[in-house]
């Protein structure tokens, strides 16, 4: 399953791009964040793997992220791994002027199982869910909107 997401961001590519690279900024946009870990590699180079925990509901959910392209400010790509489901991530940030950025998420999902099924029967979801971490991250940036509890 593939599909896009997109905002337009009214701050400049500069500012945009800092806050998406910072970690630290992660809990402020991505609900039910709560820890980063490097585990391998350069950080911030392409190989490199970290593993993120959430908590979704009562049930924690690890997932490893190996950075595929760091060639930021333009592009950050990441596979994300875990359980019967693989998610491709890239990141798209373009300059419209000086205070406006685009922001493009591409992503590519590979199920098995039961979560084949769910992908296949809820497509909508997955999509739905992106954009709210698109959208999050827009009004973290715009207006320093937490989703942090």
């Amino acid at each position: 399953m593939k599909y896009t997401c997109s905002v337009i961001i009214h701050k400049p590519l500069q500012e945009v791009v800092a806050k998406f690279n910072d970690v630290d900024n992660l809990k402020h946009w991505q609900p039910g964040f709560v820890s980063y870990e490097h585990v391998s590699g350069e950080y911030g180079k392409p190989g490199a793997v970290s593993n993120f925990t959430f908590l979704m509901g009562k049930k924690k959910m690890v997932l490893t992220e190996t950075i595929l392209v760091n060639n930021l400010p333009e592009e950050f790509s990441v596979e994300f791994g875990g359980g019967s489901m693989k998610n491709i991530v890239k990141s798209y940030f373009k300059s419209i002027d000086e205070n406006t950025t685009s922001y493009e998420s591409d992503n590519e999902f590979h199920m098995k199982g039961a979560m084949k099924i769910l992908g296949w029967i809820m497509p909508g979801a997955f999509k739905k869910q992106s954009m709210v971490y698109v959208n999050n991250f827009k009004a973290f940036v715009e207006k320093g909107t937490s989703v942090a509890s």
